[in-house]
């Protein structure tokens, strides 16, 4: 299993494109990639932030994606983690949340891929059951142009886990998975690729995928994860360079620290 992470400088063969970008993020022109209409009204019951309010929970969000993007842009990253220490504490909504600020910040193209493979709930927060995920490319090699959708945002793509597997950890460090990873970073210089990874507590799973991430961002919740948790958490983030962490569900809203 390669331990070095993909750089800017690896090229990969046969690389396939498809949706063609024009020079400005603006615009996207999907050809190949599913669009998918979402019904705002379960968006919206599911805690999802898709509209540009002014509530506390929506200017949490955009302060997130403004120190994200920052941060990555300058150590020159394009593929983030969002994990947490255990189960139930927020990261896939935080992935997700996450992805559509940044996509809303028009400079940027964002891929979120849910690698939570195990237990997959993307799904239940989008309101919409994909038939196919990345575990079907990486075990019955269904194309990528085949599970990728759209969900109805501008400059956004989803990748969803697809069924469930009990060989999660196995599938993250597969070389075929380590050579998607090197293709979704290549692919396009502004696109940021978002990565939601299994809880690093509950399984192996995360620790086998981290190696391949330019960075991480730890999800929290304030009253619930414990101390001792947090300090096991960063321990096995020791080796990925860790942006901050999401104190979630912290007076109604989410705040960020470093």
């Amino acid at each position: 299993m390669p331990s070095r992470r993909p750089t800017r400088s690896t090229r990969t063969k046969n690389r396939s494109t498809t949706d063609t970008q024009p020079k400005s993020a603006v615009e996207i022109t999907y050809t190949n990639t599913r669009c998918v209409t979402l019904q705002p009204g379960v968006l919206e019951k599911n805690l999802v932030v898709t509209g540009d309010g002014r509530d506390p929970v929506t200017s949490a969000y955009k302060m997130l994606r403004t120190q994200v993007l920052q941060r990555m842009s300058a150590n020159d990253w394009n593929v983030l983690a969002i994990t947490s220490p255990g189960s139930q504490e927020g990261k896939t909504l935080t992935a997700l949340n996450l992805a559509i600020g940044i996509a809303r910040e028009v400079n940027h193209t964002v891929l979120l891929v849910e690698l939570d493979l195990r237990d997959p709930s993307l799904h239940r927060f989008l309101g919409c059951q994909p038939e196919q995920g990345i575990t079907d490319y990486l075990l019955r090699d269904v194309p990528l142009s085949d599970i990728m959708f759209n969900p109805g945002i501008d400059r956004l793509v989803i990748i969803p886990a697809g069924p469930p597997t009990a060989f999660s950890s196995e599938l993250l460090s597969s070389p075929r998975m380590v050579e998607l990873v090197h293709e979704l970073k290549e692919r396009y210089p502004s696109r940021l690729v978002l990565f939601d990874v299994p809880p690093l507590l509950t399984a192996d799973d995360g620790l086998a995928f981290l190696p391949f991430v330019d960075a991480a961002l730890l999800v929290v919740v304030e009253g619930e994860t414990t101390i001792e948790d947090v300090e096991l958490a960063k321990e096995m983030l020791s080796s990925t360079p860790l942006l901050g962490a999401v104190l979630n569900r912290a007076s109604s809203q989410i705040k960020i620290k470093t």
